[in-house]
């Protein structure tokens, strides 16, 4: 691995997600460094996707198929051995043969960006499940493996985790996900509030948005609960690392439902201090969870298809609030 395409991926986890780099610094050198590569990866996909850079810019100029087209076949090459394309493509390449990562789990993801590229809708909260595993719960996966674990339980906890972060990450950010075309809200709870789609973002929905957001929230936190349980199986600092982001993103979830109406007047975000203080939760949570032992993850959640359950999509849903 050359220092340059480590400096590459450096740049890009600082560029695009200020809490996640945080929680990143808590690794051993070893997971840090592949753990930026992924990140770098899967950054330059969503960017390529939604015509950005680092997660910033207006307008979707790259939401085609031809551009998710090539994506999906770089993926294949690099997961095949082949010369890798460009510094995202060579950081994913040094991911997966340092850490056996199946092709299945990056073309997973992928799979997510295609849902945004043919404008899915999402009809019941077991669809937006579907696409939070696309796009966050898979990338646990690959986290998880990256430090080490290979137990299907704990692959699954760390999917819990992609879930809750994916949902807090659509709670914050419904109307410039709106501003952009995009909409992920399940079409009954919108029923339900009385809210038409297309005029999701009028100032006179805004209470009722609100509610809904809240609603999200208390949804990821079944699934925050059961990413707790596999920490035990993660080396310290991975859990410690681990632990802190758990922390940080949820504790931004908690302002979205604190703010109410209120939530979308500026992006809310955790503080310097406050992502010092989370460190330090973080830490106790990584030591208490080697303590005892963790509680069965809990019925209901939705669960991704694993290797072993190939036939099961959904182990059912639990009702969200």
């Amino acid at each position: 691995m050359s220092d340059a395409l480590l400096e590459h991926a450096s740049r890009s986890i600082a560029a695009g997600s200020k809490s996640f780099a945080a929680a990143a610094r808590l690794f051993d050198a070893s997971t840090r460094r592949s753990t930026v590569l992924l990140y770098a990866w899967c950054r330059h996909c969503d960017d390529v996707i939604d015509g950005q850079s680092h997660g910033f810019g207006n307008g979707l100029p790259g939401a085609d198929p031809a551009c998710l087209a090539q994506l999906e076949e770089a993926t294949r090459r690099v997961c095949a051995g082949e010369p890798p394309a460009s510094p995202a493509f060579a950081a994913l390449q040094e991911v997966v043969r340092r850490h056996g990562i199946p092709e299945r789990y990056p073309l997973d993801h992928l799979a997510g960006f295609r849902m945004d590229v043919e404008g899915r809708r999402y009809h019941s909260f077991a669809d937006t499940l579907d696409y939070c595993y696309h796009v966050a719960g898979v990338v646990g996966v690959m986290m998880a493996l990256v430090m080490g674990a290979r137990d299907e339980d704990t692959l699954d906890r760390a999917c819990d985790l992609g879930l809750a972060f994916q949902l807090t990450n659509i709670a914050r950010d419904i109307l410039d996900d709106h501003a952009s075309g995009r909409l992920y809200l399940p079409a009954q709870w919108l029923d339900e509030a009385g809210i038409p789609p297309e005029a999701l973002s009028a100032p006179r929905y805004r209470p009722a948005l609100a509610h809904l957001a809240g609603r999200l929230v208390n949804a990821a936190e079944p699934y925050y609960a059961s990413a707790l349980g596999g920490l035990a199986t993660l080396p310290p600092r991975s859990a410690w690392a681990v632990a802190t982001a758990r922390a940080v993103y949820r504790q931004i979830g908690i302002r979205v439902k604190t703010a109410g109406p209120a939530a979308w007047d500026s992006r809310l975000a955790t503080s310097r201090a406050d992502k010092l203080r989370l460190a330090f939760v973080g830490g106790l949570q990584a030591l208490v969870s080697r303590l005892g032992r963790p509680s069965p993850r809990p019925a209901g959640l939705w669960t991704r298809a694993r290797p072993d359950l190939a036939t099961a999509r959904h182990a059912g849903v639990a009702a969200a609030p």
